[in-house]
Protein backbone atom coordinates (compact mmCIF):
# COMPACT_ATOMS: atom_id res chain seq x y z
CA UNK A 1 0.00 0.00 0.00
CA UNK A 2 1.26 3.49 -0.84
CA UNK A 3 1.18 5.61 2.36
CA UNK A 4 2.27 8.91 0.82
CA UNK A 5 3.67 10.38 -2.37
CA UNK A 6 6.24 13.18 -2.29
CA UNK A 7 6.93 14.90 -5.57
CA UNK A 8 6.18 17.82 -7.85
CA UNK A 9 2.74 18.71 -9.19
CA UNK A 10 2.77 17.90 -12.90
CA UNK A 11 -0.83 18.83 -13.70
CA UNK A 12 -4.16 19.48 -11.98
CA UNK A 13 -7.65 18.33 -12.99
CA UNK A 14 -11.11 18.94 -11.51
CA UNK A 15 -10.86 16.12 -8.97
CA UNK A 16 -7.29 14.88 -9.30
CA UNK A 17 -3.66 15.89 -9.45
CA UNK A 18 -0.85 14.17 -11.30
CA UNK A 19 2.28 14.01 -9.16
CA UNK A 20 5.70 13.52 -10.71
CA UNK A 21 7.75 11.35 -8.38
CA UNK A 22 11.17 10.57 -9.88
CA UNK A 23 9.78 10.51 -13.41
CA UNK A 24 6.68 8.44 -12.57
CA UNK A 25 3.30 10.20 -12.75
CA UNK A 26 0.75 9.24 -10.11
CA UNK A 27 -2.89 10.24 -10.67
CA UNK A 28 -4.19 11.02 -7.19
CA UNK A 29 -7.84 11.89 -6.64
CA UNK A 30 -8.33 14.57 -4.01
CA UNK A 31 -10.69 17.24 -2.68
CA UNK A 32 -9.96 20.72 -4.02
CA UNK A 33 -6.87 19.91 -6.12
CA UNK A 34 -6.96 23.47 -7.52
CA UNK A 35 -5.24 24.60 -4.29
CA UNK A 36 -2.03 23.03 -5.58
CA UNK A 37 0.16 24.86 -8.11
CA UNK A 38 2.06 23.27 -10.99
CA UNK A 39 5.76 22.51 -10.34
CA UNK A 40 5.16 22.95 -6.58
CA UNK A 41 6.83 20.26 -4.40
CA UNK A 42 4.23 18.61 -2.16
CA UNK A 43 3.59 15.55 0.01
CA UNK A 44 0.19 13.86 -0.16
CA UNK A 45 -0.91 11.18 2.30
CA UNK A 46 -2.64 8.50 0.26
CA UNK A 47 -5.18 5.72 0.43
CA UNK A 48 -4.97 3.01 -2.23
CA UNK A 49 -8.43 1.80 -3.24
CA UNK A 50 -8.60 -1.53 -5.07
CA UNK A 51 -11.64 -2.88 -6.94
CA UNK A 52 -12.00 -5.62 -9.53
CA UNK A 53 -11.86 -3.08 -12.34
CA UNK A 54 -9.70 -0.28 -10.90
CA UNK A 55 -6.85 0.68 -8.60
CA UNK A 56 -7.10 4.31 -7.45
CA UNK A 57 -5.09 6.59 -5.19
CA UNK A 58 -6.85 9.16 -3.02
CA UNK A 59 -4.67 11.93 -1.61
CA UNK A 60 -4.85 14.32 1.33
CA UNK A 61 -2.77 17.31 2.43
CA UNK A 62 -2.98 16.36 6.12
CA UNK A 63 -3.14 13.15 8.14
CA UNK A 64 -6.29 14.50 9.82
CA UNK A 65 -8.11 14.53 6.45
CA UNK A 66 -6.67 11.10 5.60
CA UNK A 67 -7.85 9.58 8.90
CA UNK A 68 -11.31 11.16 8.61
CA UNK A 69 -11.61 9.80 5.04
CA UNK A 70 -10.84 6.28 6.30
CA UNK A 71 -13.47 6.62 9.03
CA UNK A 72 -16.06 7.95 6.56
CA UNK A 73 -15.62 5.10 4.07
CA UNK A 74 -16.05 2.60 6.92
CA UNK A 75 -19.68 3.78 7.22
CA UNK A 76 -22.21 1.75 5.23
CA UNK A 77 -23.34 3.74 2.21
CA UNK A 78 -20.30 6.03 2.01
CA UNK A 79 -17.79 5.25 -0.73
CA UNK A 80 -14.49 6.95 -1.56
CA UNK A 81 -16.12 9.34 -4.06
CA UNK A 82 -18.78 10.43 -1.55
CA UNK A 83 -16.19 10.90 1.21
CA UNK A 84 -14.00 12.96 -1.13
CA UNK A 85 -17.01 15.09 -2.09
CA UNK A 86 -17.72 15.73 1.58
CA UNK A 87 -14.11 16.79 2.20
CA UNK A 88 -14.28 19.16 -0.77
CA UNK A 89 -17.15 21.07 0.84
CA UNK A 90 -16.17 21.02 4.52
CA UNK A 91 -12.93 20.87 6.47
CA UNK A 92 -12.12 17.86 8.62
CA UNK A 93 -12.56 19.97 11.79
CA UNK A 94 -16.03 21.15 10.68
CA UNK A 95 -17.12 17.58 9.99
CA UNK A 96 -15.73 16.23 13.27
CA UNK A 97 -17.53 19.00 15.18
CA UNK A 98 -20.80 18.30 13.33
CA UNK A 99 -20.56 14.56 14.03
CA UNK A 100 -19.77 15.09 17.72
CA UNK A 101 -22.68 17.55 18.05
CA UNK A 102 -25.19 15.22 16.31
CA UNK A 103 -25.58 17.83 13.56
CA UNK A 104 -27.33 15.62 10.99
CA UNK A 105 -28.58 18.74 9.16
CA UNK A 106 -24.99 19.85 8.44
CA UNK A 107 -24.02 16.36 7.26
CA UNK A 108 -27.09 16.28 4.96
CA UNK A 109 -25.95 19.56 3.39
CA UNK A 110 -22.82 17.86 2.03
CA UNK A 111 -22.95 16.58 -1.58
CA UNK A 112 -24.33 13.08 -2.13
CA UNK A 113 -25.38 12.60 1.52
CA UNK A 114 -29.04 11.95 2.27
CA UNK A 115 -30.82 11.92 5.62
CA UNK A 116 -30.32 8.18 6.18
CA UNK A 117 -26.58 8.27 5.38
CA UNK A 118 -26.06 11.44 7.45
CA UNK A 119 -27.70 9.78 10.46
CA UNK A 120 -25.62 6.63 9.91
CA UNK A 121 -22.37 8.66 9.81
CA UNK A 122 -23.21 10.38 13.11
CA UNK A 123 -24.31 7.09 14.70
CA UNK A 124 -21.19 5.17 13.61
CA UNK A 125 -18.52 7.84 14.16
CA UNK A 126 -19.61 9.88 17.17
CA UNK A 127 -16.92 9.59 19.86
CA UNK A 128 -14.44 7.77 17.62
CA UNK A 129 -13.09 10.89 15.89
CA UNK A 130 -12.49 12.83 19.10
CA UNK A 131 -10.53 9.88 20.50
CA UNK A 132 -7.95 10.20 17.72
CA UNK A 133 -7.85 13.98 18.15
CA UNK A 134 -7.47 13.71 21.95
CA UNK A 135 -4.61 11.26 21.63
CA UNK A 136 -2.79 13.81 19.44
CA UNK A 137 -3.17 16.50 22.12
CA UNK A 138 0.12 16.05 23.94
CA UNK A 139 0.29 18.44 26.88
CA UNK A 140 3.67 20.06 27.54
CA UNK A 141 3.35 19.56 31.30
CA UNK A 142 3.97 15.95 32.43
CA UNK A 143 1.85 16.53 35.54
CA UNK A 144 -1.15 17.34 33.32
CA UNK A 145 -0.44 14.19 31.28
CA UNK A 146 -0.39 12.11 34.48
CA UNK A 147 -3.72 13.62 35.53
CA UNK A 148 -5.29 12.81 32.14
CA UNK A 149 -3.90 9.27 32.25
CA UNK A 150 -5.41 8.85 35.72
CA UNK A 151 -8.81 10.05 34.48
CA UNK A 152 -8.63 7.63 31.53
CA UNK A 153 -7.83 4.77 33.89
CA UNK A 154 -10.90 5.77 35.95
CA UNK A 155 -13.04 5.21 32.84
CA UNK A 156 -13.45 8.71 31.44
CA UNK A 157 -13.86 8.59 27.66
CA UNK A 158 -11.63 10.53 25.22
CA UNK A 159 -14.69 12.53 24.12
CA UNK A 160 -15.13 13.76 27.71
CA UNK A 161 -11.43 14.68 27.98
CA UNK A 162 -11.28 16.60 24.69
CA UNK A 163 -9.72 20.04 25.20
CA UNK A 164 -9.12 19.48 28.92
CA UNK A 165 -5.30 19.59 28.53
CA UNK A 166 -5.50 23.07 26.99
CA UNK A 167 -7.75 24.33 29.77
CA UNK A 168 -5.53 22.86 32.49
CA UNK A 169 -2.46 24.50 30.93
CA UNK A 170 -4.11 27.91 31.49
CA UNK A 171 -4.53 27.53 35.25
CA UNK A 172 -1.91 27.95 37.97
CA UNK A 173 0.51 25.01 38.21
CA UNK A 174 -0.39 22.34 40.76
CA UNK A 175 0.12 18.65 41.53
CA UNK A 176 -1.60 15.68 39.83
CA UNK A 177 -4.49 15.64 42.36
CA UNK A 178 -5.04 19.36 41.80
CA UNK A 179 -5.20 18.93 38.02
CA UNK A 180 -7.62 16.00 38.43
CA UNK A 181 -9.91 18.15 40.63
CA UNK A 182 -9.79 21.00 38.07
CA UNK A 183 -10.49 18.57 35.20
CA UNK A 184 -13.48 17.10 37.06
CA UNK A 185 -14.75 20.63 37.65
CA UNK A 186 -14.40 21.52 33.96
CA UNK A 187 -16.29 18.37 32.92
CA UNK A 188 -19.03 19.08 35.49
CA UNK A 189 -19.48 22.62 34.10
CA UNK A 190 -19.75 21.22 30.56
CA UNK A 191 -22.57 18.95 31.71
CA UNK A 192 -24.25 21.88 33.48
CA UNK A 193 -23.83 20.42 36.99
Amino acid sequence: MIAFVRGVVHSVGNDYVIMDHDGIGYRIFMANPMKLKRTEPVTLYTYQYVREDAIMLYGFSTMEEHDLFLRLISVKGVGPRSALGMLSMASAKEMITAIENNDVKFMKSLPGIGAKTASQIVLDLKGKLVEAETMNEEPQDHTIQEALDALRSLGYKPAELQGIAKELALIEKCDVQGYIRHALGIMAKRKGV
